[in-house]
């Protein structure tokens, strides 16, 4: 599989998951007194769209890259991952509506929290992993 196919159909996914949560956003709207879905609701739903249109976007860098298809596939992969994850961890808020900021101490989920040090941890690793493996695939394209 290419890198840029890879992203076509990473974008594909991140577009139905748009359009599933947007139609989750318009059902908790039409059920809610005040017309408004779970703010996490709506976030999972801009998100996926987002992340679709980025992934597209990766897809064009990586297939007019200098780099090898297996650097740029990893690079992908990583991206992706973690757009996925984030995009996740908003439908979890969204359907436990347990709050309106995941950053917000103590980090809940559900009923439990999550420790301050597992909340660095993964902000660190996804800030890492995203603006390094975009760096990967962007200079690649800019050496070709």
């Amino acid at each position: 599989m290419t890198a840029s196919t890879f992203c076509l159909g990473s974008a594909g996914w991140f577009f139905f998951f748009g359009l599933v949560f947007g139609a989750w956003k318009y059902v908790c709207i039409a059920r809610s007194e005040e017309a408004q879905a779970p703010q996490y609701v709506d976030i999972a739903h801009r998100a996926a769209l987002l992340y679709a249109f980025a992934c597209m976007l990766l897809g064009q860098l990586c297939g007019a890259s200098a780099w090898s298809n297996t650097v740029n596939l990893a690079a992908a992969v990583v991206l992706v991952f973690y757009f996925a994850a984030a995009v996740l961890g908003y439908a979890v808020h969204g359907a436990l509506r347990d709050t309106d900021n995941q950053l917000e101490r103590p980090h809940r989920l559900g009923t439990k929290t999550i420790g301050d040090w597992v909340m660095l941890t993964f902000m660190v690793s996804l800030i890492t992993a995203e603006i390094g493996a975009f760096v990967v695939i962007f200079s690649g394209f800019l050496a070709a």
